[in-house]
């Protein structure tokens, strides 16, 4: 695996009032090999050069270990927004789980983004954590078909191994939740799709599920993604473009029935989806914001 320099890997404080509640974040590779035909992390904004090449950064674990030990805040750190921290390297490289066990050490909590079932690897590291500190984890989840989900996410393990995953988490007492985004249009804003998810979500024994339908959609993510469309689902391009144009927020034009729809269905399993419910509960029981020891 190719290092790439890092000078910072945690950013600074924020106060978590919205993102699931994340304090910091924390990317410590660069670049994704699940191949997501919509993913928003090629847009040009982003300067992501072979986003497809995961690099890991050099003397990360060094780094991230100064930047816990100056933090003048504990919080919780989330990982995962740019480069999926359990991506196919780190099951040689073992960086992430590395940075898990300075994060237990220095007593921050982590929030957790990925579609790997890896992140099973760490759940004894993850339980150490839950004891003083919060711990999420979110496994992102669009599609409930294999078949389907292999056009879309090509290279990611399938839903039924991220179902399995989550059941495993949830059986060792860590808080999980399904990202449910983007839910494309035309290929997976469905009911049978969204009620099929929340239902399996149950059976998985899933806290949350927190939602997004439709996708978004700029610059060169665009050119990616109808070259995908072109591939996979012939003249489905065509009719983003007559309905989206150039628009940025392509929001599904059943957005308000499957919005309903997922509310009765979560409502009925049991399953929380509002952030501000998420937040609060996740973190109940914690102080996360005390003055650490080490600032």
């Amino acid at each position: 695996m190719e290092l790439i320099p890092a000078k910072t890997i945690i950013s600074g404080y924020g106060h978590g009032r919205n993102w699931f509640g994340n304090n910091y974040n924390m990317n410590i590779y660069k670049g994704c090999s699940h191949g997501c035909i919509y993913c928003d992390s090629r847009s040009d904004c982003y300067r992501v050069d072979n986003f497809d090449q995961v690099r890991g950064k050099a003397n990360a674990l060094g780094i991230v270990e100064r930047e816990l030990q100056s933090k003048r805040r504990t919080g919780v750190i989330g990982t995962g927004a740019m480069s999926d921290p359990y991506n196919p390297m780190e099951k040689k490289h073992r960086l992430t789980r590395g940075a898990l066990e300075l994060i237990n050490k220095f007593r921050f909590g982590i929030s957790i983004c990925t579609k790997s079932d890896l992140v099973t690897r760490d759940i004894d590291i993850l339980k150490q954590i839950q004891i003083h500190s919060p711990v999420l984890v979110k496994v992102t989840i669009t599609a409930w078909s294999d078949e389907l989900c292999n056009k879309l996410e090509p290279n990611a393990p399938s839903p039924s191994r991220r179902f399995a995953a989550l059941r495993e988490l949830s059986r060792q007492g860590i808080y999980t939740c399904i990202l449910l985004m983007p839910v494309l249009p035309f290929l997976e804003d469905n009911p049978e799709n969204i009620a099929g998810i929340v239902h399996r979500a149950k059976a998985s024994g899933v806290n949350f599920i927190f939602p997004g339908f439709g996708v978004t959609l700029r610059q060169n993510q665009r050119d990616w993604y109808y070259q995908k469309l072109d591939e996979h689902f012939p003249g489905l391009k065509q009719r983003y473009i007559k309905l989206y144009g150039n628009t940025y927020d392509c929001h599904s034009p059943r957005a308000r029935e499957l919005w309903q729809l997922f509310k009765q269905e979560c409502e009925h399993c049991g399953i929380i989806y509002q952030m501000a419910e998420i937040i609060r509960t996740y973190k109940q029981g914690y102080s996360y914001n005390q003055l650490s020891l080490f600032g």
